[in-house]
């Protein structure tokens, strides 16, 4: 049996066992059923619904009209005297489900941020030899890459006319420095003194060392070549030059590097960036020396995001002294956070503390200025550091990662009725960052509820076989947090919802491709999607209108650029969440004109259960998403109004895994 028919099955025989304990807890509360055999049973059932598709009732046993799934029974229960969120459970259908509750906490997480990353040079240490002067480079002392020099080693020896010409202009203002000596007019000597200190400072402007320039005027001749010396100690990382090489000023010659001091560049996700701080101390190890874990400081963080790797690069300083850690190795880091709600970190080692803005490892117990770069020191309160010990209220709510079902905007949790045993209630929660196996919660819940960790999807699909609100049907949740919550609705002049309408006419077709497994043509139809966005007019808009706007606008141009950059079919479907969301919001915001329709879907088992939402021209489930896999997996939450012609369904591409969820 393939893997992809596992879920299905598992679900509807757990729905079963759910169903089962429902029926057990209904005879022992009536106990002449008990005697009843099976088919009895079944025929006292209440109706007969599929487990994956909850809206079918059927009278009888059979198999689903839509995924010929094998009916299962409702029986009547003791249900109707519960809440529209609430759900009973007997003893023995939660042991079957495996339900488990945690309470609700208020801690500080400790969250592990983990990058990858690599070794590079530090920018600031790096010393270029350029030539300061035309001449022809007649011996190169170091004539390959890799040699470590001292400063003040002989690098090259250099001959040039221009230096001769300098050099002869330094004996010659010396010389007449000399016969002007005695002479009455002090302004002529001073102004000789002035010529022959500006012949100086053209040598040492070009380089050479003042004991150079001083053997010049001592033995009172020129000389035809002159060695140029390093300026700064490290390795010789680029030679630009040979032997003979005629060079023009400004050319480069060598590139010399110090390693004492390195960078380490991190690649950091952008939903880890709530975690990171300037100046958090960083763990690193390289596969070199295994077992050694190496410590450093973040000392700047990337203002603008990489497009292509969704990723934002984090730099650590780090002292090299024995030149272990050479550029290009890479390295695996872990950051340590204590965050409370407001993103603030507790670090006990910061606090009250003073900090160079350019030089992390500079701390002070006073304000004052930088004995690096002489820049003002700043709080680390300023930096997002905590000025201190955190009062437990200030805590943020905690509940387990597997405790919520997320789908699209929407995350709900169920409780365990604290005066009800077996009764669990479903609430629409509004969570923050994921921290580990965590997520803080911003509303919704309180301190001390227990919340459903294990089990809580199975108690979902129970909810919908009973045709109550759960999280598989955001069009139903009667809580007021349904899938738009939270788009404001805008007055759009029309000719702005024509465009919106032309840009949803250009992103169909994609979806279409995607939904057949078509990764070229989906590629082919994005730059006329791009076009249709890049037509609106956003003059249209003013005020709040105009920003909505341009919020959708980013995520929108960033999925199809996404998509025009995916290397494979997953990479494509994915690109197109950013581009759905910010559609399906403008859609809601602005307008898309009168007419007729076209309809937001809704699949639930979307990138692990997350669940994602797309816009179709017709009617009938063909998910972009999944593609063949799961063709027909979702269902239909909401009409948008439209004006255009309705399209007829497309043929459904081939695939084992047609299953609607």
């Amino acid at each position: 049996m393939k893997t992809k028919f596992l879920i299905p099955i598992i679900l509807v025989t757990l729905v079963a066992a759910f169903l089962l304990g429902r029926s057990t807890s209904s005879e022992k509360a009536h106990p002449h059923n008990s005697s009843v055999g099976t088919g009895e049973a079944a025929a006292q059932a209440e109706f007969w619904t599929c487990a994956m598709h909850p809206q079918i009732k059927q009278p009888g046993p059979g198999k689903c009209p839509i995924c010929a799934m094998e009916l299962v029974p409702v029986f009547k229960n003791s249900q109707a005297s519960l809440g529209p969120n609430q759900i009973e459970l007997s003893a023995g259908a939660i042991a079957i489900a495996g339900v488990r509750t945690t309470p609700v906490i208020r801690a500080m997480p400790t969250v592990e941020v983990r990058m990858v990353g690599k070794v590079d040079f530090d920018e600031t240490k790096l010393s270029y030899i350029t030539a300061r002067f035309p001449g022809r480079l007649d011996r190169l002392f170091v004539d390959y890459t890799g040699v470590r020099v001292n400063k003040g080693d002989h690098l090259v020896e250099i001959y040039s006319p221009a230096l001769l010409a300098a050099q002869e202009e330094l004996l010659q203002t010396i010389s007449t420095a000399r016969e002007l000596k005695g002479s009455s007019n002090a302004l002529l000597r001073d102004r000789t003194q002035e010529m022959v200190q500006a012949a100086r400072d053209k040598l040492l402007l070009w380089d050479l060392k003042p004991e150079q320039v001083a053997a010049i005027e001592e033995k009172g001749k020129i000389s035809d070549r002159l060695t140029l010396y390093a300026p700064s100690s490290g390795i010789v990382i680029r030679k630009e030059a040979v032997d003979g090489k005629y060079v023009q000023t400004g050319a480069p010659i060598y590139t010399i590097a110090n390693l004492n001091h390195v960078w380490v560049q991190l690649d950091a996700y952008e939903s880890d960036l709530v975690w990171l701080h300037f100046g958090q101390e960083v763990e690193f190890t390289s596969a070199a020396y295994p077992g050694q874990v190496f410590a450093g400081r973040i000392a700047f963080i990337d203002p603008v995001l990489n497009p292509k790797t969704r990723t934002v690069r984090v730099r650590v300083n780090m002292e090299n002294p024995g030149g272990k850690l050479k550029p290009e190795m890479f390295v695996n880091a872990v950051v340590r956070s204590q965050v409370v709600s407001d993103g603030k970190v507790m670090n006990p080692e910061l606090a009250g503390k003073w900090i160079s803005p350019m030089h992390p490892e500079i701390v002070s117990d006073e304000p004052g200025d930088c004995s690096v770069c002489g820049m003002a020191l700043v709080s680390a309160e300023s930096l997002g550091y905590l000025p201190g010990n955190v009062d437990e209220s200030a805590m943020p709510l905690l509940i387990p990662a597997s405790a919520p079902l997320i789908t699209g905007k929407r995350a709900v949790v169920y409780l365990a009725a604290k005066d009800q045993p077996g009764v669990f209630e479903g609430r629409v929660i509004e969570l923050g960052p994921r921290a580990g196996d965590q997520y803080i919660v911003k509303s919704g819940l309180e301190e001390g509820d227990l919340v459903v960790s294990h089990g809580a999807f199975k108690i979902d699909s129970a909810v919908q076989i009973l045709a109550k609100p759960s999280m598989m049907n955001p069009a139903e949740d009667h809580s007021g947090h349904g899938e738009a919550a939270g788009v404001n609705a805008f007055q759009a002049p029309a000719e702005f919802q024509q465009q919106v309408r032309a840009i949803v006419e250009a992103y169909v077709p994609v979806t279409t491709a995607l939904s057949q497994d078509n990764l070229d043509q989906a590629k082919k139809l994005a730059p006329a999607l791009k076009s249709a966005v890049k037509a609106t007019d956003m003059k249209l808009l003013v005020g709040d209108a105009h920003s909505a706007w341009m919020k959708e606008l980013t995520g929108i141009n960033e999925g199809i650029e996404a998509l025009l950059a995916a290397a494979d079919l997953d990479a494509g479907q994915k690109s197109l969440e950013l581009v759905s969301i910010g559609l399906i919001n403008s859609a809601e915001a602005f307008g898309i004109g009168d007419g007729d329709s076209v309809y937001v879907y809704h699949c639930p088992m979307a990138f692990k259960g997350e669940g994602a939402d797309w816009i179709q021209n017709k009617q009938g489930t063909e998910n972009p998403y999944f593609g063949s896999k799961m063709f027909s997996c979702g269902d239909e939450t909401r009409e948008l109004e439209w004006k255009g012609a309705k399209a007829e369904p497309t043929q459904r591409p081939t695939g084992d895994g047609d299953h609607k969820h």
